[in-house]
């Protein structure tokens, strides 16, 4: 992530008052020979997945400086934009940004970087000139913008990319995805506008994160979580739409090596866990609100009543499935969320819910009752967690046999 300030800077040079040029990823260690490459991202071109961001005449800017998504997560008005996908002439495992941007006095401008990995599967996003730790076969870049003052806007004029390959330090070993016993409260705000610029209905199906390294495009789920109560009675899978419920940069998830703040607390605690029960941080959030509740997820009413049948907000177990290797999945259906079945069959019971877009981890198959969905009829049932089963017609996989072995 770049970060800019006009009062401040990270790799940056100031040509003039309120105007800088900066870049991140100046390498600190020999680049391998052959896999660079540079090219410049369109700025101007703004679209579905983007929020709050107009590029009129050519330069990125918030199309509504005194637009206030939720008052508790956001201290300003906020705008992102994401670039389309570049592919590289060949794999590589950094991205560096050199961003070209007016910051009056109170904005700032960021941006992060992923890379594709597979089909549908994207390391997280990750702060520009940081190496990944492993090699992608494509890129997109993310710019922040942000004001604390209404009416008063950063203004992003080019944004150049450059992609080369660095020594692995810790190189991604095949593992399990994370799972962390989590204070889970309900969202609600329904006509609201998350994160991804999607905006909240009635009974809705995705979840808020306290970090934008895990946040999902609008539409697309390549960041999905499984919500499962405590006991794994019931279980939810759903894509991370929006920041929150406290804090905006607690990846708490991630070890301390790679973990953006908070790096003296425990893998897998939340900051707001900390704040609330030990007055960590003198009680408060990383936007200086007092913590209320100790939680590190927000449910969507969808997945609080529906998918877990919650009624208050407690305790859930929660595996951040981006973070486990293997065979993927997309859930695709019409809309609605499906059902996740005990087996492979449509009359055996039902252990929660599976939202449209939300990519699962496919951890074997089976042979079960025939199904008709998206993707035709088969008798192909994916386990994709424990005693959790859906048809492989709804599941956009790549193949039209099985991604993942026999069970």
């Amino acid at each position: 992530m770049i970060r800019i300030k006009k009062a401040g800077r990270v790799t940056a040079a100031v040509l003039a008052a309120g105007a800088v040029t900066a870049l991140a990823g100046a390498p600190a260690q020999a680049a391998t020979a052959g896999t660079g490459a540079a090219w410049q991202a369109d700025v101007s071109t703004v679209d579905y997945d983007d929020v709050n961001v107009t590029g009129a005449g050519g330069t990125l800017t918030l199309a509504d400086a005194a637009w206030h998504r939720t008052a508790q997560v956001f201290a300003g008005s906020e705008g992102s934009f994401v670039t389309t996908e570049h592919a590289l002439g060949s794999p590589a495992n950094r991205v560096s940004a050199e961003l070209s941007a007016d910051t009056p006095k109170g904005t700032t401008v960021e941006v992060d970087v992923r890379g594709r990995t597979g089909a549908d599967d994207w390391t997280e996003w990750t702060p520009a000139g940081t190496a990944f730790k492993t090699a992608v076969s494509a890129v997109q870049a993310r710019i922040s913008l942000h004001s604390d003052t209404d009416g008063v806007r950063p203004a992003v004029k080019s944004l150049g990319l450059s992609a080369d390959s660095v020594p692995q330090v810790n190189a991604l070993a095949a593992t399990a995805a994370l799972t962390y016993k989590i204070y889970a409260t309900r969202e609600g705000l329904v006509g609201g506008t998350t994160a991804n610029g999607h905006v909240i209905t009635s009974r809705d199906h995705f979840v808020a994160l306290p970090s934008g390294r895990g946040l999902s495009p609008k539409a697309s789920g390549s960041y999905s979580v499984r919500v499962c109560k405590t006991d794994n009675s019931r279980c939810e899978y759903a894509p991370v739409w929006d920041v929150g419920p406290w804090n905006t940069k607690d990846d708490y998830w991630n070890p301390a090596s790679v973990r953006a703040e908070y790096k003296d607390l425990p893998q897998g605690q939340p900051e707001a866990y900390a704040a609330y029960h030990n007055g960590y941080n003198g009680g408060k959030d990383d936007l200086g609100y007092k913590v209320g509740n100790p939680a590190g997820i927000d449910l969507g009413d969808g997945v609080f009543y529906d998918g877990l049948a919650m009624s208050d907000n407690g305790n859930v177990n929660v595996t951040y499935l981006w973070t486990g290797t293997g065979p993927t999945g997309t859930v695709k259906t019409a809309g609605d969320p499906m059902n996740v079945r005990a087996s492979a069959s449509t009359s055996a019971a039902v252990k929660g819910l599976a939202a449209n877009y939300a990519r699962v981890n496919i951890e074997c198959y089976v042979q079960g009752d025939s199904v008709t969905g998206t993707f035709g009829t088969s008798t192909i049932w994916d386990r994709i967690g424990p005693n959790n089963y859906v048809s492989d017609t709804y599941l956009q996989t790549g193949s039209d046999e099985p991604v993942a072995p026999l069970c």
